[in-house]
């Protein structure tokens, strides 16, 4: 079976697919124009898409009475004001600074794929395109609401730009391979406004934000394991408007991000107990509030070694096994595919698609990212290719 050859053919319905989504970007839980749009593209192929959630698609191809292997594409973009010199670009405020504009595409091509080989499908393959990959919030939400159940694998892919590679290229992160957990938090201080000429009268919560931010770094370089990781960062600091007042309060907010699930429980709770105990020793109260996040992100080793030897076969597509080169690829960027992950033995892979070299030179999450569409037939059939050989050696 050339699935590469049928995905080249339908490379020009890709790279419309893509620039339709890259056009109308759309952040969050709340994505009307693109969950409708994914939801039409996928009833003329002859689909019956559901919603999970208000704008999480679901569709379903295959067997009933088999294995099911799920696969998944994001669907949202970034607010960021878009400044590439795209004729496609996005002028709405959002972006797709991040690729999920190729990842619904590439979800969308396997579908189309796997339409045409239904017959010969041996278990059941589900389409997860979800929303709110951004901000934590839409894999949870799928997953709370059911898009696990009966699925026995699930398979996550991710576009990566300004990476020293050709388009397509698909990186296999290594059998031990992780993502970090992430935790948004902010803290909230409450000290006693007063004039600046008589700071004696006040408790300045600033100074207090100043000694909790010092006094966290120590939770890294002097409660963790050396062997272990943390990235703890403040990324807001804010109190006061004007230079001779002391303010009543303040917060400052950031992200904590974590290797270990045991240790995303440490970090919060250490930092739960310097917060509320610096602001006791300068008299004043404060409290973390947790915001979104997500779970490690674990590689099932076993579907690794399914997959490696899946991709072994599909013509046309070159593959980097992170396990080969010696190293496995621990990220401590997060990923909400991690709630999946959590629940079925769950594989995420990375793919090339754009080469510095050629000009694809700033990274994601910026507002000048650019992305080779060449790579989107190759997002395409190995996500096919991989879903009818799950299911061709689990019947």
């Amino acid at each position: 079976m050339k699935l590469f050859n049928e995905a080249l053919e339908i490379n020009d319905v890709l790279v419309a697919h893509r620039r339709y989504l890259h056009q109308h970007a759309e952040t969050g839980l709340e994505l009307p124009e693109t969950a409708a749009y994914v939801e039409a593209k996928l009833i003329e192929m002859g689909y019956k898409p559901e919603r999970i959630g208000d704008f999480g698609v679901v569709a379903t191809v295959g067997k009933p009475d088999g294995k099911c292997i799920l696969l998944r594409g994001d669907m949202d973009a970034l607010p960021i004001v878009e400044a590439t010199d795209l004729e496609f670009k996005s002028t709405n405020g959002a972006m797709h600074a991040c690729g999920h504009d190729l990842h619904a595409t590439n979800l969308l091509g396997a579908a189309q794929l796997l339409k045409t080989h239904e017959n010969e499908l041996d278990g059941m393959v589900k389409l997860m395109f979800q929303p709110a990959e951004e901000t934590m919030d839409g894999a949870k939400m799928m997953v709370e609401g059911g898009i696990t159940n009966g699925v026995d694998a699930a398979v996550g892919m991710h576009v990566f730009s300004n990476t020293r590679v050709d388009p397509g290229v698909v990186l296999m992160l290594g059998s031990t391979g992780k993502m970090a957990a992430v935790d948004w938090f902010t803290i909230r201080v409450r000290g006693k406004g007063c004039h600046g000429a008589s700071s004696n009268k006040g408790v300045d919560p600033i100074n207090v934000m100043a000694h909790i931010h010092i006094a966290l770094q120590a939770v890294n370089a002097r409660e963790m394991d050396p062997t272990d990781n943390i990235v703890l960062t403040i990324g807001e600091i804010h109190s006061g408007n004007t230079s001779n007042v002391i303010p009543e309060e303040g917060y400052m907010a950031g992200t904590i991000r974590t290797l270990k699930n045991e240790t995303r429980a440490f970090v919060k709770e250490r930092m739960e107990a310097i917060v509320s105990g610096i602001a006791a020793s300068f008299r004043a109260e404060a409290h973390v509030e947790w915001g979104s996040g997500c779970p490690v992100l674990l590689t099932d080793a076993p579907l690794y070694a399914d997959i490696k030897k899946y991709l072994g076969t599909l013509e046309g597509v070159p593959v980097i096994d992170y396990d080969e080169i010696g190293k496995p690829m621990t990220d401590m960027g997060s990923e909400d595919f991690a709630y999946v992950a959590n629940e079925v033995p769950s594989v995420f892979l990375g793919i090339g698609a754009g080469n510095p070299d050629e000009g694809y030179n700033v990274s994601q999450h910026n507002p000048k990212t650019i992305f080779d569409e060449r790579a989107l037939p190759y997002g395409a059939a190995v996500y096919a290719h991989i879903a009818i050989e799950w299911l061709k050696d689990h019947k």
